[in-house]
């Protein structure tokens, strides 16, 4: 573009208007982003149905133009093949591939290992699942961002609203998987909830093994405890396990479950989770979004969704569509910040700081150390007539920015500063099941 531009000027023989072809022609064919998700194992349960929803979605952007005028393409790389592949197919999509942005990842720790290599390849890397919060307190990075909130919101807004909704519980155990996700969770969960409510009592921290299949060793020493909560940040299987085997026990009936991670398990649970456990979303992601379920492009997505996949859309699903729609926003940014022409690589990287988007929920933005900040509903379990597993209700919605650790300031300590007063102080709007 810049030889053209410059002959042009050279001879006297273009002026603006006549150069807008030539920009318009250096537009790529399409704009290749690579995305990591867990398509095998048993962390398939959320890879796959994102993978379905990119594919949709992308196909719908593409049906309305892409992104100026340019059509998105999609390559997916399996992350239940291990971190070390992972990194191998990550590097060969960025250097052979020549991808224009990747989206990785899923999990934590891959996460943590594809942030410093995005540095290295200078490619633009849209954190766009993982809930590690280590990645910008520990860290800064130029080429890394994260379309979505991290694992203290999520932590936060769940420790008040259980503490809003039952004020005076006394006891509390923990079950969570023997990982580094289980460990930081928890660690964030109980710093939070001793700084608010001091007079708790934690009665039990089980750390069964990743995988595990059978809990009855917990469940018979909660039965023995009977605390008055039952914390699990579990996932996928080990979650719809645990559940189930607690509630064949009869532990759901005596002890609350406060489950952050169960919007996505909740279809999969069908009855097993009675009525009464509290429910987090990781954001504000839930197929009956209390303000998006009547809005015709969102209730469109979750039957189009349903009818080709067998299931309603989980949070991996909402996930990626904030992520796409962050991709589309920074180079619609770029593209007005440079005139109109295509923006190259660093621009679309500048756009990324300050960018406000929406996926198919609340809007989201990135802070200036690329952390997203978005919104978090938790609710209770009901049981309503049509449907076999259990839905949402009591809802909070809590505001993204008052929960958010901020701007260079470490999770556990900010946390510890916290006071009961912290409790009241945070307003929320509340929805009913039938509003």
């Amino acid at each position: 573009m810049k030889t053209i531009a410059t002959k042009a000027l050279a001879l006297g023989l273009l002026g603006a208007t006549a150069l807008s072809p030539a920009m318009a022609a250096d537009k790529p064919d399409a704009v290749q982003i690579g995305i990591t998700a867990f398509l095998s194992g048993p962390a398939s349960v959320f890879g796959e149905p994102a993978k379905a929803a990119a594919e949709m979605m992308i196909e719908d952007m593409n049906a309305a133009g892409g992104i100026g005028g340019v059509p998105i393409k999609a390559q997916f790389i399996d992350e239940g093949a291990g971190g070390e592949a992972v990194l191998s197919e990550y590097r060969r999509m960025v250097q052979d591939v020549k991808v224009d942005a990747m989206f990785a990842s899923i999990s934590s720790g891959n996460c943590n290992k594809v942030a410093p290599l995005a540095e290295d390849l200078k490619v633009l890397n849209l954190m766009w699942d993982c809930g590690t919060q280590r990645i910008f307190e520990e860290n800064s990075y130029r080429y890394v961002f994260r379309t979505q909130a991290h694992a203290t919101p999520e932590m936060l807004s769940t420790v008040l609203y259980l503490l809003k909704t039952k004020p005076d519980f006394k006891t509390i155990a923990v079950v969570n998987q023997d990982y580094s996700w289980g460990r930081d969770s928890w660690e964030i969960f109980s710093t939070a909830l001793k700084a608010m409510k001091p007079d708790v009592e934690v009665v039990a921290e089980f750390f069964p093994k990743f995988g595990a299949p059978d809990f009855s060793t917990e469940i018979s020493r909660l039965q023995a405890l009977r605390p008055d909560v039952i914390l699990s940040t579990s996932w996928g299987g080990d979650l719809d396990t645990f559940v189930r085997q607690a509630s064949q026990r009869g532990l759901t009936n005596s002890s609350t479950l406060v489950l952050p991670l169960a919007e996505s398990s909740l279809e999969r649970l069908g009855t097993a989770l009675p009525a009464g456990h509290i429910v987090g979303t990781r954001g504000d992601h839930y197929f009956l979004h209390p303000e998006k379920k009547d809005d015709p492009a969102f209730s469109g997505f979750v039957k189009k969704f349903k009818d080709e996949t067998g299931a309603y859309p989980i949070y991996p699903v909402y996930h990626m569509a904030q992520a796409l729609n962050a991709l589309k926003g920074a180079y619609e940014k770029a593209m007005e910040a440079n005139g109109g022409a295509w923006p190259d690589r660093e621009m679309v990287v500048d756009a990324m700081k300050g960018l406000r988007f929406s996926g198919l929920g609340r809007e989201v933005h990135i802070r200036e150390d690329g952390q997203g900040v978005e919104d978090q509903l938790v609710g209770t379990t009901v049981k309503v007539d049509g449907y076999d597993f259990p839905l949402l209700d009591n809802m909070m919605m809590f505001d993204g920015d008052e929960i958010t650790t901020p701007v260079g300031e470490n999770s556990i300590t900010w946390l510890g500063t916290l006071t009961p007063d912290f409790i009241n102080g945070i307003e929320v709007e509340n929805f009913s099941h039938g509003s």
